[in-house]
């Protein structure tokens, strides 16, 4: 049996290393690092690849939401809506703005924000819904968007894991009053290094933004807000610019290793599968199945050589700096969740028989040790 690892980024450059070296080396030669031409072009191609009128490139997906919130007058005395099962970047930026966290729990077939919750929750001081399209699984945006329209609450989308999935053949990002994204390495679009962006159809906010990340400026000694440096680089830009044309094709090898993961391991009676709503093409940014005795399938697996992760050990709202008032048992699908989640490994070159192979090793595992799963 062959090592298979968590994730392997190597052949991403291997793919693309002349268009790549040549765009690096193109950054190089003008010198132009910061706010060079290649950023306009990748805020241009990212924006036509979401559906929307503007994109700003920005430093990473925290800032690009923190800038986004701003941009939308949210501050102190405002709540925002969204998940606790999520990564701490979504809601580290509603906490730099100074609004109130209010969580929700997941739909435990989806791993997405339960929206029988959002909508009760909605109070006089709800501003906004934030939504994760967690695993790079779209959220049940129909049904959120007759939410927001009822109650005349904007959606900002967290798309940093999401870049391509669609819903209804409409690419998410598009669909809320703005949506944002990150390039960390790992991502299904990742650079070299870190890097984000926000994409919208409103104009006001993406001026604010581009303003914002960039010293509270349009002109070069023209500041007309406080601002701040989360600028996108240009060498991150440039070899986004290469990736970008690629993403499509990596999604769908992504969707085809979860096609095997799913039909193999449907087999297995103590592993509980992700699912996704009707309609919607999840990109499965990752793969993450519901175990029995998750730890010591996590320990057999790492001895037959294969990566594991847990995204999330913990729900947000039992991390000491995001607990506030909640406490443990509030949000229970959550919790009984992040218990029983392991990631498999998953990645764009991920190869057909690198996903037989760990499903073997997941079969295998529960044929020598039975047990049982509640879903």
């Amino acid at each position: 049996m062959g090592k298979v690892p968590f994730v392997d980024l190597g052949p991403q450059y291997t793919e693309l290393k002349a268009e790549t070296d040549a765009a690096i080396a193109e950054v190089i030669r003008t010198t132009a690092f910061i706010n060079g031409k290649q950023v306009g072009e990748f805020e241009k191609a990212l924006a036509e690849s979401v559906g929307t009128k503007y994109c700003v490139g920005v430093a990473n997906a925290t800032s690009a939401l923190w800038a986004t919130m701003k941009a939308l007058g949210i501050g102190p005395g405002d709540e925002v809506i969204t998940t606790t099962h999520t990564a701490v970047c979504t809601t580290e930026a509603i906490a730099l703005n100074g609004a109130k966290i209010v969580f929700c729990d997941i739909d435990p077939r989806t791993y997405q924000i339960d929206l029988d919750q959002v909508e009760a929750k909605i109070t006089a001081r709800t501003k906004l819904i934030l939504p994760v399209h967690l695993y790079g699984i779209p959220v049940n945006m129909p049904r959120l968007l007759e939410i927001s329209r009822k109650h005349n609450i904007p959606i900002l989308e967290d798309c940093a894991q999401a870049q391509g999935a669609e819903v209804g053949g409409k690419r998410v990002g598009s669909m809320g009053i703005a949506a944002c994204y990150s390039f960390f390495p790992s991502k299904n679009l990742g650079g070299m290094g870190d890097g984000g962006a926000m994409c919208t159809n409103d104009e006001k906010s993406a001026k604010f933004v581009r303003m914002f990340c960039n010293h509270g400026r349009l002109d070069k000694f023209n500041h007309e807000i406080a601002g701040c440096n989360e600028r996108l680089d240009t060498l991150q830009a440039a070899i986004l610019n290469v990736r970008l044309k690629r993403l499509d094709a990596w999604n769908a090898q992504r969707r085809r290793v979860a096609t095997i993961y799913s039909e193999a391991l449907s087999e297995v009676p103590q592993v509980v599968l992700p699912q996704a709503y009707p309609d919607t093409t999840p990109v499965w940014h990752l793969y993450v199945i519901r175990a029995k005795d998750r730890d010591g399938l996590a320990a057999y697996l790492k001895e037959q050589g294969i990566g594991t992760g847990l995204h999330y050990p913990l729900p947000l709202h039992l991390q000491p700096s995001m607990a506030f008032d909640y406490r443990k048992g509030d949000f229970p699908e959550a919790e009984k969740a992040c218990s029983e989640m392991l990631s498999i490994p998953m990645y764009g070159h991920m190869t057909e028989d690198q996903a037989l192979e760990v499903s073997k090793a997941v079969a295998a595992y529960y044929a020598k040790s039975p047990a049982t799963v509640s879903a």
